[in-house]
């Protein structure tokens, strides 16, 4: 058996910042996720363990200690006494590491429902660290990562609405999404990117985008826009659309909470 992928990696050049995923059919049948990297390829189940394992027969890691906690709670004890170890964590935070390479691509191959399932996952694997990591450095470790794996969940949920034809529902997605980062930020005290965090401007630049993609009116559409402003807590951009709205409509109660 021949085991050198020189000839692949020659067909598919590495290219610098930028993210390079294909889909192929595995030996078996099954179907496979390819990420380009520099030194070379990384191969991944497309359902399932990204590793294509499934560790003590479960789905992965963190369904296994969630069955753990489950069968130590039905022994009578209470649920704030699991704890997971140094080496739980980092085996946990090595999981997590295979399927953020996983929605990576799913992201470049456009398939957001599976990024949505892969994101959603690594979420949990966040709060159950969080929850039950014995060491304060193992309960935070993977919080400085929580907006990022949320704004990646927020724009496949967007561009899943928009492939689907339904640009409201993106935008109210996205102002979801951007009222979670927003209270995880204040509650892991991350209050610095509420001014300067990449999450958060990508998701607005996302949304402007799909906002000037809907067909409306122009009253609509400053109402649309004034009620981003209020979401974001942008008080002048807000003030500015309101006095507009009511020059617009010739209701003075216009905009009004």
């Amino acid at each position: 058996m021949n085991t050198d992928i020189s000839a692949i990696l020659r067909d598919w050049p590495y290219q610098p910042g930028q993210i390079s995923a294909r889909k192929i059919t595995g030996d078996d049948g099954s179907e496979q996720i390819q990420l380009r990297l520099d030194l070379g390829l990384l191969q991944m189940a497309a359902t399932g363990p990204p590793a294509g394992v499934r560790p003590h027969g479960y789905e992965s890691l963190l369904d296994y200690y969630e069955y753990l906690l489950a069968r130590y709670c039905q022994e009578g004890r209470e649920r704030d006494g699991f704890t997971l170890d140094e080496q739980d964590c980092e085996l946990l935070r090595n999981e997590g590491v295979m399927y953020y390479h996983r929605y990576l691509a799913e992201f470049v191959l456009e398939d957001y429902e599976a990024v949505i399932r892969d994101t959603m996952r690594n979420l949990r694997l966040m709060d159950f660290c969080q929850a039950h990591a014995a060491q304060d450095s193992d309960r935070s470790s993977l919080e400085q990562y929580r907006p990022y794996v949320l704004m990646m969940r927020t724009r496949a949920l967007g561009l899943l609405a928009v492939k689907d034809g339904r640009p409201e529902d993106a935008l109210a997605a996205i102002q979801k999404g951007i009222e979670d980062m927003k209270e995880s930020c204040i509650q892991l005290d991350q209050g610095r990117l509420l001014e300067d965090g990449g999450e958060l401007s990508v998701l607005r630049d996302l949304a402007d985008e799909i906002e000037k993609s809907i067909p409306v009116d122009p009253i609509e559409s400053v109402r649309l826009r004034l009620e981003r402003a209020v979401t974001e807590e942008r008080y002048e951009d807000a003030a500015g659309l309101r006095d507009k709205l009511r020059s617009m409509t010739g209701d003075s109660s216009a905009g009004r909470a």
